[in-house]
């Protein structure tokens, strides 16, 4: 019997030797969840100018304590006048700073009366101006190169100007379910048959990583039609990922067929869910054999696609999940495989503490509906309740 393999050793083989896609320059207002090919550097100040930081009165600190007359009105979005000594300036959220002016009071603390306004004298020289260059320096870097482009990111973009930006190509997928047991959503059973559930959910969670899907077949259980799509699915995809067919079964032909074009580079982990897990090669698409049970192509993904689709992109936050410690709500023992557990994140004045869903086995999708995290308990190991367990925290 063949000796299991770690996780470890399973992502050094999956990630050896991967290179991010080409460069390609798009539209920023079409490179939402894309990352970032070429660090960027500022090309203006923000905010340009001194502004307001709410609705109120401008003045020099100095002149405070008195009836001064309002000398102008400063709506965001229009240059005022310099301002003249012994006045103030009637200033709106967002408008700039006049010159001569140094501070701000918010209306609420302002009586005004005709043309004039009182100003208090306990206010502090620069109150609620926001000085030009707060938020960003022109020159200074604004993103790095394999940043991934989420709101406040494009809305750095947007604020400096910019409309085209260059990232990396997504990496092309081909997704591929075996079985003669599993049907598409909306046909009729026969006995025996069940729908195919990994196929929708490989494919959300793909294109959360950044994937472009550009092939989604059935593979019918013999080894020429496995053969004849895995090699159509090497010649147009980066990346290769079947569900089933790579256990030691008649009717697995998965890793069979990927020996026979290409090499296997790793099978059978110590790890549960997803102890049948091949990866290899076939020429330049690498293949990820999931297992057909749902919860191990749940946790297979995020294990192993995740980190794949982060190094194909060129984005090291993608390497590994956020990693947590919790207190455990629930015993359990571990064996020889490492249990990636999945549970619910409760956030306490005590600290983190993780549910874990009642039924764990590998085949009951419902543990994966409400998980926050994967409970991480290691082989040979008793966990009682009460203990720490570390978590991977399921985020994009």
């Amino acid at each position: 019997m063949a000796e299991l393999q770690s996780v470890e050793s399973a992502l050094e083989a999956l990630l050896k030797d991967v290179k991010a896609g080409e460069v390609e320059r798009i539209d920023c207002e079409a490179a939402a969840g894309r990352v970032l090919a070429e660090s960027v550097t500022a090309r203006l100040d923000v905010p340009p100018a001194d502004n307001s930081a709410m609705d109120g009165y401008a003045l020099r600190q100095a002149d405070a304590g008195q009836w001064l007359p309002i000398s102008q009105r400063i709506a965001a979005g229009h240059a005022p006048d310099s301002l003249a000594p012994g006045t103030c300036a009637r200033i709106f959220t967002g408008g700039e700073i006049p010159p001569g002016a140094d501070t701000v009071i918010m209306q609420e603390r302002v009586e005004a009366q005709d043309a004039q306004a009182y100003i208090p004298g306990d206010i502090t020289l620069g109150d609620n101006v926001r000085r030009r260059g707060r938020d960003v320096r022109a020159d200074t870097p604004l993103l790095e190169a394999g940043t991934r482009l989420e709101a406040a990111a494009l809305g750095h973009l947007a604020g400096q100007g910019i409309t085209q930006v260059g990232v990396y190509r997504r990496p092309r997928v081909a997704l591929l379910s075996t079985g003669d047991e599993i049907i598409e959503p909306g046909q009729s059973l026969a006995p025996g048959q069940i729908h195919n559930s990994n196929r929708p959910m490989l494919s959300r969670l793909l294109e959360r990583f950044g994937a472009e899907l550009v092939m989604r077949k059935h593979v019918a259980d013999d080894f020429a039609t496995t053969q004849r799509l895995l090699r159509e699915a090497s010649e147009r995809a980066d990346v290769i990922v079947t569900t089933g067919g790579v256990s030691v079964g008649e009717e697995d032909h998965v890793k069979h067929a990927l020996e026979s074009l290409g090499q296997l580079d790793l099978w059978q982990l110590a790890m549960r869910p997803g102890k049948p897990l091949a990866l290899g090669r076939i020429g330049q698409a690498r293949l990820v054999g999931l297992p057909g049970n749902p919860v191990s192509c749940f946790v297979g993904a995020w294990v192993y696609l995740r980190p794949l689709m982060g190094a194909l992109l060129g984005c090291p936050r993608m390497a590994m999940l956020p990693r947590l410690w919790a207190r455990a709500a629930f015993t359990t023992h571990t064996q020889a495989r490492r249990h990636y557990m999945r549970v619910g994140l409760e956030f306490t004045v005590e600290g983190i503490v993780a549910h874990a869903f009642a039924d764990q086995n590998s085949a009951v999708l419902s543990s994966c509906l409400e998980a926050d995290a994967l409970a991480v308990v290691p082989e040979h190991t008793t966990l009682n309740e009460g203990g720490r367990v570390e978590c991977l925290w399921l985020t994009d």
